[in-house]
């Protein structure tokens, strides 16, 4: 979950619109990933459970 504006990112879904396939773990998401919402960067996400 973004802290800045708490978008989640969600696994299953991935982030397509900025190359991030369905299915990737979020390890797996580059650093340079920044939050579709608010820019935040990759740092700035925090492990939420839902």
């Amino acid at each position: 979950m973004c802290l800045i504006c708490g978008w989640i990112y969600d696994e299953a879904t991935g982030d397509p619109d900025h190359d991030i396939a369905p299915g990737t773990p979020w390890d797996q998401v580059p650093m340079n990933w920044t939050c579709p919402e608010c820019g935040a960067r990759k740092e700035d996400f925090e492990m939420v459970q839902i």
